[in-house]
């Protein structure tokens, strides 16, 4: 079993399955998954998400492809979620969580915890040492997420404060450093 501790590591492997045994597959995005994911994006936020506070720290940067992951299930895309390169006070290797997205005819089958698991668990093993997140507060904090405020970090821009989370891959790397998060200097690859 993979359990998330607030601040520790990851115990036992990483599965590669989503939810029931027979449940969806994980796998690395690939180039052809581009179409079919902006689809899943759209259905799941609406058209208006490239609206949203965090597009802002990804506008024009390419996404952390080695964690980019899909889950399929008959071959069809039914779940995805990325990363982004980002730069927070204190870190070496900071990211940016998101989108994650499940397609709602395939929500509650543990799809999206499964994904958030499988990449985290990529994330710590190549050497990240923290994540931060938008998004429900009391969802995320199941992974270890906790509200940013409490490590007196700032969003560039106005958000909901309970929305704002950060997760130490290492701990106490964000402890008492602060700060603005803002966009990552130039790094990942195009799809």
């Amino acid at each position: 079993m993979i359990e998330f501790f607030h601040k520790g590591p990851i115990n036992g492997p990483v599965t590669t399955k989503a939810g029931p045994p027979n449940g969806p597959a994980i796998s690395q995005e690939g180039p052809a998954d581009g179409p079919a994911i902006e689809t899943l994006l759209d259905i799941a936020f609406g058209p208006e998400r490239h609206a949203r506070p965090s597009y802002a720290l990804r506008d024009g940067l390419a996404a952390t492809t080695e964690l980019c992951f899909v889950s399929r299930l008959e071959d069809v895309l039914v779940g995805t979620i990325r990363f982004w390169p980002l730069a927070i006070p204190g870190t070496g290797s900071a990211l940016l969580l998101g989108p994650t997205a499940v397609h709602p005819d395939h929500g509650g089958l543990g799809i999206g915890s499964g994904l958030i698991l499988h990449s985290l668990g990529a994330a710590r093993t190549q050497g990240h040492d923290a994540v931060v997140a938008i998004g429900d507060g009391q969802y995320l904090s199941r992974f270890g997420f906790h509200p940013a405020h409490k490590f007196a970090l700032e969003f560039p821009t106005p958000i909901e404060r309970g929305r704002f989370l950060v997760l130490e891959l290492v701990p106490g790397v964000v402890d008492h450093n602060g700060g603005l998060v803002a966009k990552a200097a130039k790094a990942g690859a195009e799809f």
